[in-house]
């Protein structure tokens, strides 16, 4: 057996800098894992205590030898797991790639396939986060609304995953309580607390009973596999989430639902099931406050039209008018968009038109109320809305109009020039079309100018209509 020579004191439990700095120069002195012993500050008590910690020389850049990028990603996420060899097994394929550059892509290698099953695990657990961790509304000493969750992730992932949260939920007051570490964001700024317990995490919130009614109406009992389902959501997150309180009962009574079904050929209940989703959709909604947009609007200006809706319509957002009737398009931009696509052949009212977001956003000018873009951040907050709009839906095409429902409708910023006139794959299948939004219409001054644009408009819609009989 080794002598034991060093000992290492990381700051955390996922601290990869340090990690990476300490194996470095280890490996640079020649020393090998088994003469190290790795710890966490605060962990492990005095078990180490007669362990000399011989401090090295100090090395820069990566130690005198490169090192390939996949080692840096890969000893990054698996620093996470739980395991408590694992700084032990990084340092030892650290060597092993010195001695050898190629060595991480040799996957016959026990001390490879090791280190990358624990960094698959550690990206499983990631995701795991990102999908079952739910908010709950909670109201602070201030008047101000914090939304709070409690997870148990199986591994260290809880500041690795903070990133995510922050872009996700970027206009939010929230926390994230973990038995390790809590996070916190202000909206600005991202701080850490000490490690919480259950108890600490508020149990539920008024809208819960709605959401409980949405996943109701969704839940397909002819897709139903309960052995995925279990591998997919363990039970040990289900107490997270307000749904799956209904899961037994949903699952009871699956194969009578699915008889009933299959015996009116679908499509009645199929077409109850989507209305009954997307007026708990909307129910939920009208409490939004994702973003600060709620505080001066006067409601939230929901998604309208037939539930079996083939063709999806997303405008920017709701306008002076359509804030004060709870509707979309019902303004100025609304009349010329619905003469548009009386021109277009198209029928409204088998069309499903929403907004990529659902509050309007003005400046105040004396008895006026300006109309201002929203920004990236409140797009994002509303992106849940848009995404469960077509989670019940499923539209066989989607038209944006304008750059705020383009950006919604990819996710990303495009330009209405070079998006137009083409269809676009969308991420679930579905196919999209991009044109101008009708506002634009109105601000065009010439008057052969706007007539122009006017026609260009029109065309589009045409396009769209001839592209959704295609599909058909």
């Amino acid at each position: 057996m080794a002598e034991i020579l060093h000992r290492v004191t990381l700051a955390a439990q996922d601290d990869f800098e340090g990690w990476r700095e300490a194996a470095r120069a280890l490996v640079m002195h020649g020393v090998p894992p088994e003469s190290v012993v790795w710890q966490v500050a605060g962990e492990g008590g005095d078990l180490f205590s007669a362990v000399a910690a011989m401090p090295l020389p100090p090395v820069g850049g990566d130690g005198g030898f490169n090192v390939p990028r996949g080692f840096i990603d890969i000893a990054r996420t698996a620093i996470a797991h739980r395991d408590p060899e694992r700084f032990a097994l990084l340092h030892a394929l650290l060597g092993r790639i010195r001695d050898w550059p190629g060595a991480l892509a040799d996957r016959a290698d026990p001390l490879v396939r090791r280190v990358e099953t624990m960094a698959r695990q550690v990206r499983r657990d990631m995701h795991k986060m990102h999908a079952f961790l739910r908010f709950r509304e909670i109201a602070e000493p201030d008047g101000a609304v914090r939304f709070v969750a409690w997870f148990e992730p199986d591994h260290h992932i809880a500041r690795m995953n903070a990133g995510f949260f922050v872009r996700r939920f970027a206009t939010m007051r929230w926390s994230i309580l973990t038995p390790e570490v809590t996070l916190h964001w202000d909206g600005a700024s991202l701080c850490e607390g000490p490690a919480a317990q259950r108890a600490d995490a508020p149990a539920g919130d008024p809208v819960e009973q709605v959401w409980r009614t949405y996943y109701a109406s969704i839940f397909n009992p002819a897709r139903l596999k309960i052995g995925a389902m279990l591998k997919e959501m363990p039970k040990k997150y289900w107490k997270n989430m307000p749904e799956t309180a209904l899961v037994p009962e949903l699952i009871a009574g699956a194969q009578a639902r699915e008889a009933g079904m299959i015996r009116t050929a679908a499509k009645p209940q199929q077409g109850h099931d989507r209305k009954a989703a997307l007026a708990a959709l909307a129910e939920e909604a009208r409490g939004c406050t994702r973003c600060d947009l709620h505080r001066h609007a006067t409601q939230t200006v929901f998604g309208e039209g037939p539930a079996n809706a083939r063709l999806m319509i997303v405008g920017e957002q709701p306008g002076d008018q359509e804030d004060l009737a709870g509707r979309p398009f019902v303004g100025p931009a609304g009349q010329l968009f619905d003469r548009a696509m009386a021109d277009a052949g198209l029928d409204r009212g088998s069309v499903y038109v929403t907004n990529a977001v659902k509050h309007f956003k003005f400046v105040p000018r004396g008895k006026r109320r300006l109309h201002q873009s929203p920004n990236g951040g409140e797009i994002k907050a509303c992106r849940w809305w848009y995404e469960q709009e077509r989670l019940v839906l499923r539209p066989r095409l989607t038209l944006a109009m304008g750059a705020t429902a383009a950006r919604q409708m990819f996710g990303k910023i495009v330009t209405i020039s070079a998006a137009r006139g083409r269809a676009h794959r969308l991420e679930d299948g579905g196919e999209g079309w991009v044109t101008v939004h009708p506002s634009f219409l109105l601000r065009v001054q010439d008057e052969a100018d706007r007539r122009e644009e006017y026609a260009r408009f029109v065309e589009d819609l045409v396009q769209v209509k001839e592209r959704l009989t295609a599909l058909d």
